[in-house]
């Protein structure tokens, strides 16, 4: 990515999200970009971007735990314990197929399920492009008017619940 100059806007299609310095310190970011909303997360010395509610169920996948499975670097959605990866969006789960002589668990792919995004530091500036893909990802569905409804209603729901256990 090339440098900017003062008062130059940066490239189409580039968001500025925050100071790396800052990026690192907080861990975990959330920004909405373009309507969309977007988890900025730093481990192990990356930056990753990725929709932040987990495609499963919409739940925010902001305090989920960061843990590797298979190889694979992978965000715990903290509601539904769904492990997606974050390079890719890749939903993994572990399994045993009955159908093997000697059934034996081993991890297996649903595909990328999580819309993830591309990040880029400049001179400590830290910047999101949107993800372009034009296919849907499952995530894309709790970016949209009827998951951002549905949300709400879980979350209603679920301080109901909260509410009448400590009554």
């Amino acid at each position: 990515m090339e440098d900017r100059g003062e008062g130059e806007e940066p490239a189409a299609g580039l968001h500025f999200v925050g100071m790396k310095e800052d990026l690192i310190k907080a861990k975990r970011s959330f920004r909405t970009l373009e309507g969309r909303d977007i988890l900025v997360l730093y481990h192990q010395e990356m930056f990753y971007a990725l929709d932040f509610h987990c495609y499963h169920a919409g739940g925010p996948l902001q305090n989920g735990d960061i843990e590797e499975f298979d190889g694979k670097l992978c965000i715990v959605c903290p509601k539904h314990k769904y492990k997606i990866s974050l390079a890719e969006g890749e939903s993994i789960y572990r399994a045993t197929n009955p159908y093997d002589p000697v059934p034996t668990t081993r991890w297996y792919s649903k595909g990328i399920k999580q819309r993830v995004h591309t990040v880029t530091e400049t001179d400590g500036d830290v910047y999101v492009t949107l993800s372009h893909m034009s296919r849907f990802i499952e995530s894309d569905y709790f970016q949209g008017e009827k998951g951002k409804a549905e949300r709400e209603r879980m979350e209603a729901e679920d301080s109901s619940k909260k509410s009448n256990t400590t009554s």
